[in-house]
């Protein structure tokens, strides 16, 4: 997951690799042409400093002079249901902990939950759907609150809240297994998956790049020269996005 996320904002957000901790796998030559360099990775953490302590994230963009300006927070829980009550406590302290320090960075949350069924041999404290695909009452609550936990716009809003969360369920039945379920969340939920990254881009660029127009040369998302070697036909295949390229 970490690197599904940091390749997509190399790839499609066109976020310089050097720029993003852990490093992807990627350099960008003259002309903006972005190639694959695995010697370049790095999979330490950025250690970011908040309000009440330091924080460890998954995955931080950093911008010369300014600091950390987004990061994504990569969660996912296997086991009991019960527990997704604790997933919202360290959830908020999080959130508001970095945003104390850096209320304008754009933090996005993307939380991961089995879609455990009794039919497949769960056990009880571990079924998160029924038997007709329907979340149960505890992944119901636990999607509203996240719901309420996203969209942060301005950087003097609520710090408890996420500029972006993504809540995936994931399949375990024979067949499907890896699938992300799609009866929920449904598409017009704030947290549906397809959203995420998009509005990550688009607070980023109100903040530092429309709303900061001395330091755009600086701030402005890249575009890869479109005979990138990394952005080959057979890359492009594995790829539920599109590069940002032109």
């Amino acid at each position: 997951m970490h690197e599904y996320v940091s390749y997509r904002l190399v790839i499609e957000g066109g976020f310089h690799p050097e720029d993003i901790k852990p490093r992807p796998p990627f350099a960008v030559e003259e002309g903006n042409r972005l190639v694959h360099d695995p010697q370049s990775a790095t999979r330490a953490e950025a250690t970011v400093l908040g309000g009440l302590k330091t924080k460890n994230i998954d995955i931080v963009v950093f911008r010369e002079g300014i600091g950390p300006v987004l990061a994504v927070s990569c969660k996912g829980m296997t086991g009991a249901v019960r527990n997704l009550t604790n997933r919202l406590e360290e959830t908020i302290g999080e959130c508001t902990n970095i945003h104390i320090t850096y209320p304008g960075l754009v933090f996005g949350y993307l939380f991961v939950l089995r879609a455990n069924q009794a039919e497949l041999g769960a056990a009880p404290t571990d079924i998160a759907i029924d038997p007709h695909r329907a979340p149960i009452e505890a992944v119901i609550r636990f999607h509203s609150a996240l719901s309420a936990m996203s969209e942060r716009q301005g950087i003097r809003d609520d710090l408890s809240r996420y500029e972006a969360v993504a809540m995936m369920m994931v399949e375990m039945a024979e067949g499907r297994m890896g699938n992300l379920l799609d009866s929920f969340p449904p598409i017009e939920s704030p947290v549906y998956h397809k959203r995420f990254f998009d509005i990550l881009y688009r607070r980023y660029d109100e903040r530092y790049v429309v709303g900061a127009p001395q330091l755009a040369n600086k701030t402005r998302r890249g575009i890869w020269s479109s005979n990138s070697p990394a952005l080959t036909d057979e890359a492009l295949r594995s790829m539920d996005y599109e590069p940002r390229r032109g």
